[in-house]
């Protein structure tokens, strides 16, 4: 479809299409805003268009329908969704709420509304650190991706963590004996992993950041070759700002992601698409920790 044609489509729906670095090329050419999840919640929340269509999994038009109530959120695919989401109990909290006293439930924005209502403040891998950081209680029960958990707590070692469990399928089962393998076979490039991977892969990388962060220091950096423990979507962004460079990619893709396709997307445009409905209690209370992860990173 030429350009002007998608102009016009959206301009018809007053639509703005927002797309995770993690889906299909072709469906981030067809974006308004691509970014990381950090990036696109905060595009959501000053959204002004009456749709938004956002090219992602179902965590993510949650958000965005939590902090633009006033917009319509459409979903490409109704089954593209984060099995990391649901990998946390509302009892799991409320247990260590009774249990242990000075405590602050610490979301990853890659969870259930349900699970961001029982929160008092969410992160993403971007701004984890930091907004952690900024938080009183010494006792952190971080939800629901214990890896990036994980690599939080290294960081803040004053503090106490309990974790739910749960990780990302698509970053856990890269092995620091793959990126090892990869490094052998280029040893002139240098290893560029996401905080979801596992500690030992971590530990065998020269760097570890959020997909924003992994993108900035490819583009930044002196090295021409690089071995990416992230998903592989974020090749088309890297290639597009770091001309010349190469990119060795070692985890999988995920199926979710790629769920989304133009065709759906042009759907959306068009009368289709499936709509975000939460109650509004819900909404109300998963509001108040996105909101503070917004304050507190800024």
């Amino acid at each position: 479809m030429r350009a002007e044609e998608l102009k016009e489509r959206k301009e018809r729906a007053d639509a703005v299409v927002l797309a995770h670095y993690y889906v299909d090329g072709a469906v981030q050419e067809m974006a308004d805003y691509v970014g990381d999840s950090f990036y696109l919640a905060k595009v959501a929340a000053k959204e002004k268009k009456s749709t938004i269509v956002f090219c992602g999994v179902r965590f993510m038009g949650e958000s965005a329908k939590i902090l633009n109530p006033g917009s319509r959120v459409l979903l490409p695919d109704a089954q593209a969704d984060c099995p990391m989401a649901h990998m946390a109990q509302v009892a799991q909290i409320q247990k260590l709420r009774a249990e242990v006293p000075d405590l602050a439930v610490v979301c990853y924005i890659n969870s259930s509304a349900e699970l961001k209502a029982h929160s008092d403040v969410c992160v993403t891998s971007s701004n984890a650190v930091k907004v952690v950081s900024a938080l009183p209680q010494k006792n952190i029960l971080f939800i629901p991706d214990k890896n990036l958990g994980s690599f939080v707590a290294k960081q803040l070692p004053g503090r106490n963590f309990y974790y739910s469990g749960g990780y990302c399928p698509v970053h856990a089962v890269l092995l620091a004996e793959d990126v090892l393998a990869e490094k052998r076979a280029h040893p002139a490039a240098e290893v560029l992993v996401h905080p979801e991977c596992t500690e030992e892969v971590v530990k065998a990388a020269d760097f570890a950041g959020s997909t924003a962060e992994i993108i900035a220091h490819a583009e930044a950096g002196a090295a021409r070759e690089f071995i990416l423990g992230t998903e592989p979507g974020v090749l088309h962004e890297l290639e597009r700002r770091c001309p010349g460079k190469k990119f060795y990619p070692v985890t999988p893709v995920c199926r979710d992601m790629k769920r989304i396709t133009p065709e759906k997307v042009l759907a959306c445009l068009t009368g289709g698409g499936y709509e975000v409905k939460m109650g509004a209690e819900l909404m109300d209370a998963a509001r108040t920790p996105l909101a503070r992860m917004l304050e507190l990173a800024n």
